[in-house]
């Protein structure tokens, strides 16, 4: 590719996908700043700016990999070698066990074109029910929430350029300023606009440094404080009852069980004090519109989804919902993780976010893969119990795009499910921790080398466009399952053109929950991406979207209206703003969910008295696999910490930067201290970025939410100690 060609697209890491374009220069690799994208415009944080650092030969994968059974180590393989091992390997799962004996485990950064094509290989090639992915650890309650309360489940029901827009914002459990810095600034113009800001969060990070009010409840108590402030609406006459009366059901129930939630009890339960609990309920109330954004703090818990559904009560209650400048929305956190769960590699989705149990999905579905719908497996296991089962009924594993040895809750546990397995194929760009354990490791093109679709938080389907020609010994994932397929008896149905995979997925999700039928690239290229639900054929307003107020403005699309002068009906606009005129149930209302506060899977007791919390750090991403391997990144934030208030170090005799040893009922991590008063007492902090002795999963709890699925990784009880035994 000629080096005077700048080619747009997005930065590879998190769901805001910013805009960016990419020069080759002599070699290198220069980012160029795309102030047409109206989501960062033209910003980006240190991760975005030196992604190109992992296309680097010295840090990724440039060749196959297949473990020697003499030595035990992984040795340079061809590539009709390694993929001739990997057919070979889950063939013979499959003849000896049967087909739910391979598993397959995807990730939330793999396209759109990746992600239909990897559930559909699964379950037409290998007929297996075993397939989810890491997107399951990311925003499953927040989903789950969404789809009981509004009957569809978008992260962002409206666009991120309403946040500054709206008078008042309640921030749950997100760091915005470290986890999405370019978003940071429709904050700051919120506040600007002379909009509220309350966030929520145990720790005083950057991003609750600019609230006018900070909350910081004991981690795993975030639903008693969203029914809290629910029982103060309800007690100072605060309720939108004509909102309530004419948009939703359910409403008794709900307010019965907020009523029983007083707040000197949720003081007691929370450690947030009344007044600023009527400070925060009247902050909200007082403005003429308000939005609640939650993030991994409230989701990643036993109980996330009935936590999700008591602040959407709130919403809904105070009339917060299907209003312009208002609503319920879920920061997303991995760069597909909207678009990798609507399109099939879910244990219960198919293409455009239908359900695998539901048998008009199933024909659908099935037509366009040119099988009977009979053929196809049923649900299977979510991430978590998939992982768990290695080993088990699971006897091999196909992976693409994740790192679970650093991840998943119990790492320690999962690490030893992995090394058990028969056969594990790993399909990445670099060798993570977990494909240093395979058998076969496949190196695959990355972001910078291919083109695909994603989705980003708000909904909005974008392209990455293909920028750099990839290493010669280095295959896309489109390619890898094209010849897997081949060989396990599959010659048609699995193309390596991402643009025809996007064509075959448009047609699987036409008349879906996520219908992208209406979606093509050249829009995408036209229109800056294009928000789903988008249908492909006009029609009425109210049928186009599945809810009316479908258009750009909130007002209902003229998708199917013939222009003046006979001209041809114009396409479908896309829906940048959901449930303005109904939201997506059979009848329109939205529901309230009745919902009581419980305590977490793991309480604090004399063995294990200190409350552990995990997230990230703004100079590293996820499991770290990529961002580790970038010098200047690693400059920023070289390794685990363990942060903690002064009054728990003097307690505990440590130093800041002292080693200090954090032990829960499933291992132990060592890392420097942290002192600090951004953080509760009762509480300590880590990220969960590295492997080895500072693995934060190594301690966090696997607990379940009963209807997401999604581990308890933000609460467990743990005990800190000297790293080492002191004379």
């Amino acid at each position: 590719m000629s080096e005077a060609v700048t080619t747009p697209t997005h930065c590879p890491y998190c769901a805001l996908q910013c805009g960016m374009s990419l020069r080759p220069q002599g070699g290198t690799v220069e980012v160029v700043e795309r102030t047409d994208f109206p989501v960062n415009r033209g910003a980006l944080c240190g991760k975005g700016r030196t992604a190109p650092a992992v296309l680097s030969s010295r840090v990724r994968l440039t060749g196959p990999l297949v473990r020697c059974p003499d030595t035990g180590a992984l040795k340079p393989a061809s590539w009709e070698e390694a993929l001739a091992a990997v057919a070979d390997g889950l063939r013979r799962t499959r003849a000896d066990h049967g087909p739910d004996a391979v598993g397959v485990f995807g990730g939330g950064g793999l396209t759109n074109e990746k992600a239909y094509t990897l559930g559909k290989f699964a379950r037409l090639v290998l007929a297996t029910s075993q397939i989810d992915y890491n997107g399951r650890f990311c925003m499953s309650s927040a989903a789950a929430a969404h789809q009981r309360a509004f009957g569809l489940d978008r992260g962002l029901p409206f666009p991120m350029e309403d946040i500054p827009r709206t008078g008042c914002v309640i921030l749950v459990g997100s760091n915005l300023a470290e986890t999405m810095p370019p978003a940071l600034r429709y904050l700051t113009e919120l506040k600007a606009n002379g909009g509220k800001l309350i966030v929520v969060d145990p720790r005083r990070t950057r991003t609750a440094e600019q609230a006018d009010l900070h909350l910081a409840p004991r981690p795993g108590t975030d639903l008693a404080l969203a029914l809290g402030l629910l029982h103060l609406v309800v007690a100072e006459g605060r309720v939108d009852e004509e909102f309530v009366r004419e948009r939703t059901e359910g409403w008794e129930a709900a307010r019965a069980g907020a009523m029983s939630h007083w707040p000197e009890l949720v003081e007691r339960i929370t450690g947030v004090p009344v007044p600023q609990l009527r400070d925060a309920m009247r902050m909200f109330c007082d403005a003429e519109s308000g939005m609640v954004l939650t993030a991994r703090g409230p989701e990643q818990q036993s109980k996330g989804t009935d936590t999700v559904g008591a602040w959407i009560n709130l919403c809904l209650a105070t009339g917060r919902a299907g209003r312009p400048l208002s609503g319920y929305g879920c920061l997303t956190g991995q760069g597909n993780g909207q678009g990798g769960r609507e399109h099939g590699q879910k244990a219960d989705q198919l293409p455009g976010y239908r359900k695998l149990d539901d048998p008009a999905a199933r024909a659908h579905v099935a037509k366009v893969w040119g099988v009977a719908p009979e053929s196809l497996p049923g649900p299977g296991r979510s991430a978590y119990e998939l992982l768990d089962a290695l080993g088990g009924e699971v006897k091999s594993l196909l992976l693409m795009g994740s790192n679970p040895v650093v991840s998943a809750p119990r790492a320690a546990h999962i690490e030893e499910r992995l090394r058990s397995l028969d056969f594990l194929a790993v399909a990445d760009v670099v060798l993570s921790e977990t494909a240093a354990l395979a058998d076969v490791v496949l190196p695959v093109t990355q972001w910078a080398e291919e083109t695909g679709t994603t989705t980003n938080l708000e909904g909005r389907v974008l392209l990455r466009q293909r920028a750099l020609t990839p290493p010669e010994g280095v295959r896309s994932d489109l390619e890898v399952m094209h010849a897997l397929a081949g060989l396990l008896g599959w010659e048609k149905g699995f193309p390596t053109d991402p643009e025809e995979v996007f064509d075959e997925l448009r047609r699987a999700s036409a008349g879906g929950p996520a219908d992208y039928s209406g979606i093509s690239y050249r829009r995408i290229r036209e229109e800056n991406g294009v928000f789903w639900p988008c249908p492909e054929e006009p029609e009425e307003p109210a049928r186009a979207a599945g809810l009316p107020g479908s258009g750009p403005d909130g007002a209902a699309a003229e998708a199917g209206a013939a222009p003046s002068g006979g001209e041809a009906p114009r396409p479908h606009p896309g829906t940048p703003r959901l449930f303005l005129d109904r939201f997506a149930t059979a009848d329109g209302r939205a529901r309230f969910v009745p919902v009581v506060h419980r305590a977490a899977a793991e309480e604090t007791d004399a063995e294990y008295p200190i409350v552990l919390t995990t997230g990230r750090v703004v100079a590293q991403y996820q499991s770290g696999a990529q961002t580790r391997r970038v010098d200047e990144l690693n400059a920023a934030a070289p390794g685990a910490f363990v942060e903690l208030h002064p009054r728990l170090a003097e307690r505990l005799g440590v130093a800041d930067g002292e080693q200090v040893a954090v032990v829960s009922r499933r291992g132990r991590s060592v890392a420097p201290a942290r002192v600090t008063t951004a953080i509760r007492p009762d509480t300590v902090f880590m990220p969960f970025h590295w492997p080895g002795e500072g693995r934060a999963n190594t301690l966090t709890n696997p607990a379940l939410d009963p209807v997401s699925r999604m581990p308890e990784f933000k609460v467990c009880a743990v005990r800190l100690e000297p790293a080492s035994p002191r004379p």
